[in-house]
């Protein structure tokens, strides 16, 4: 995943926010071996965790912050570029493509903020599914914040699932990456759908899974 954000023009820095849980260790020491930027913070607080990590890698009032979380391996910088555009090009606050009703691959999710809504949404949130998930307070009241939907511009794509919660998720995404890697790392959202339009019976590994079932009431 990794290296594929790498590949996005629109952002200069990325760093890793991670937990205290000392099974990430392995993930820490391995960012060091490598000299990725990380940030260590709490496991459940991850609004806190988001906001403290802006904070200590220099993030101020002005910037803008990109997230991308870490089950959606296959994440194309080419949606990611096209995200912080539709943001730049409108005055919000917070701009999304995950945002419903759904017109991405579940699993190409990018979320798009300013410093300053973030900070604002560290100061006020309080009920615990808003500190768990970071960006759920963006999305309370648009009196709040000003927040733009980035609609998939050819078709609605919704219905592919390329994000990383479950054995069957694992499985597909092997395949794919088996499958197209190797010919082009930087394989792009188009020809992961085409893969699985061609090959029905890997892209059935996962279709019993309902979108983000997990995220309950906010």
């Amino acid at each position: 995943m990794l290296e594929r954000v790498s590949k996005s023009k629109g952002i200069d820095k990325i760093i890793v926010a991670t937990t205290e849980n000392p099974n990430d260790q392995t993930l820490v020491e391995y960012l060091k071996t490598i000299g990725q930027p990380y940030f260590v913070g709490d496991e459940n607080d991850v609004l806190d965790r988001y906001y403290q990590a802006a904070i200590a890698h220099g993030t101020k009032t002005g910037d803008i912050i990109v997230r991308m979380t870490s089950d959606c391996p296959l994440i194309d910088p080419r949606v990611v570029d096209e995200t912080i555009r539709f943001y730049k090009d409108n005055d919000f606050d917070y701009a999304s493509n995950n945002l419903e009703p759904y017109t991405f691959p579940d699993g190409m999710d990018v979320e798009v903020f300013s410093f300053d809504a973030l900070e604002k949404a560290w100061k006020e949130a309080t009920k615990p599914s808003h500190r768990e998930h970071v960006t759920f307070y963006f999305w309370k009241d648009p009196r709040i914040f000003k927040i733009g939907q980035y609609v998939n511009q050819k078709q609605n794509q919704a219905g592919y699932r390329l994000t990383l919660d479950y054995p069957g998720d694992y499985e597909l995404l092997k395949a794919v990456y088996r499958a197209l890697y190797p010919r082009d790392p930087l394989f792009t959202m188009r020809d992961i759908l085409t893969f699985l339009d061609t090959n029905p019976d890997v892209k059935k590994l996962n279709a019993e899974v309902e979108r983000n079932v997990s995220w309950g009431s906010a």
